[in-house]
């Protein structure tokens, strides 16, 4: 598998490339500028461990596609670390994951990289709702492996934010087939500014559902459930608790437990 790694410019033009077989790394040496995107593509659908941002955390997933991100400016950015994207070195890289990563079980939800734009780099999250549309409670957040969860708003608190909608619904898209058997759910919990789900219904690709039953707890709640083959799950029907006089849940992170299919 041959990856590449580019940074494009508004207009366009590529202002940087780098290319590799099974491992690419690129130091790109100015200050991003607005509308500047990061792209990573590969020659073939596959398994790649990428970093394209050094202070985030690299992802695992499937790339099936051309991956891309703009980089954040201003509110897009204060749902990450306030060292992400700035100065000017840069440090990019992406290989192609080892069997024994392919193999492992993991956190099939997890992908610190995704964002809205995300057409190519699974798991990917998104949601029918983002309280006012703010990067700090889009469905990304969700995703990133952040668990801090005692307050809301900018990193490292954000979280995805339904804005009081009572059919607010996430889905977790993994751009191929997974099995998975369990959930490791974590509410927002910045009581008493929070209220919190009493319960929620995980609808599985293949039909099926799983309703786990949360207490009232900043702690990752851990569910296990029948293992399934499936391409994406939605959590929706939260039920908040009705004596509680906040109207703010929301959801510090979804995790989705399992393996590769057919690894």
């Amino acid at each position: 598998m041959t990856l590449t790694i580019q940074i494009v410019a508004a207009d366009g033009t590529v202002k940087q490339q780098a290319s590799a077989r099974q491992s690419v790394y690129m130091v790109y040496q100015h200050a991003y500028q607005p509308g500047d995107t990061l792209v990573l593509e590969a020659s073939e659908p596959g398994y790649v461990v990428a970093q394209l941002e050094d202070s985030i955390q690299p992802a695992f997933g499937w790339l099936n596609g051309r991956y891309t991100q703009q980089v954040p400016f201003d509110e897009k950015r204060v749902c990450h670390s306030p060292k992400s994207f700035t100065g000017s070195v840069h440090l990019l890289r992406a290989r192609t994951a080892t069997p024994a990563e392919q193999q492992a079980y993991r956190n099939l939800a997890l992908n610190p990289m995704d964002c809205h734009e995300n057409t190519g780099l699974y798991p990917h999250a998104s949601a029918n709702v983002e309280t006012r549309g703010e990067s700090v409670f889009a469905a990304r957040n969700a995703i990133n492996g952040n668990t801090a969860n005692a307050g809301h708003g900018p990193w490292p608190y954000e979280s995805w934010g339904i804005n009081q909608q009572a059919d607010a619904e996430i889905t977790i898209d993994f751009g191929r087939e997974v099995i998975l058997d369990a959930a490791v759910i974590t509410l927002r919990a910045d009581f008493p500014h929070d209220n919190w789900w009493k319960e929620a219904t995980l609808t599985f690709s293949d039909g099926s559902t799983f309703v786990p039953q949360f207490t009232k707890t900043a702690q990752p709640q851990e569910f296990s459930f029948a293992a399934r083959a499936v391409t994406w799950v939605k959590m929706d029907q939260m039920k908040k608790d009705e004596t509680d006089p906040s109207p703010f849940p929301a959801l510090a992170q979804l995790e989705l437990w399992g393996y590769n299919k057919g690894e």
